[in-house]
């Protein structure tokens, strides 16, 4: 717990630290990939600042033997790196719904709710047209009866900036 703290205490303190960074008002695509198949989301990005912005994904998951969907929130920190590359940091959480093709261990119920927290870091390039690249990793600790660990979502972002 309190290298948690201590990590959120030095990114707050380099956030405010940083040098400021014109980001899109708007960004909206594809985010493809996933940690346990194939899955594609609906990305949305708001810049709410001259360095920070909340991003809002609505996706299908499909995988061996699931079906689902998945809505998350992240609010980020952005940082130029150099040109139109920059990095970017941040936190939030979701919910989602999985059904299953196959009930576990002879249980009746082949569905399940759930919520989770996540981060996110990543790497994103701004082309001088309106065109955003971007390749993240989000780490989602789940709270539900089948999805209750730690899960690493890897995806490659598409997004149009507006």
């Amino acid at each position: 717990m309190k290298r948690i703290l201590l990590v959120a205490i030095a990114f707050i303190g380099f956030t405010t630290l940083s040098n400021a960074q014109d980001i899109s008002d708007n960004a909206i695509g594809l985010r493809l990939g996933d940690s346990d198949g194939f899955g594609a989301e609906i990305s949305y990005q708001r810049g709410l600042g001259d360095n920070n912005r909340v991003e809002i994904d609505l996706g299908l998951r499909s995988g061996n033997g699931y079906d689902g969907f998945k809505l998350a929130g992240i609010y980020q920190w952005v940082w130029n790196i150099e040109g139109g590359f920059n990095w970017y940091a941040g936190v939030g959480g979701g919910v989602g719904s999985y059904s299953f093709d196959k009930p576990f261990n002879d249980n009746n119920d082949d569905s399940e709710t759930f919520f989770f927290a996540a981060g996110d870091i990543g790497i994103e390039y701004n082309f001088d047209f309106p065109l955003q690249l971007s390749l993240d990793a989000r780490p989602e600790l789940g709270f539900g009866d089948f999805r209750d660990d730690l899960d690493f979502d890897i995806a490659l972002g598409i997004r149009y900036r507006f």
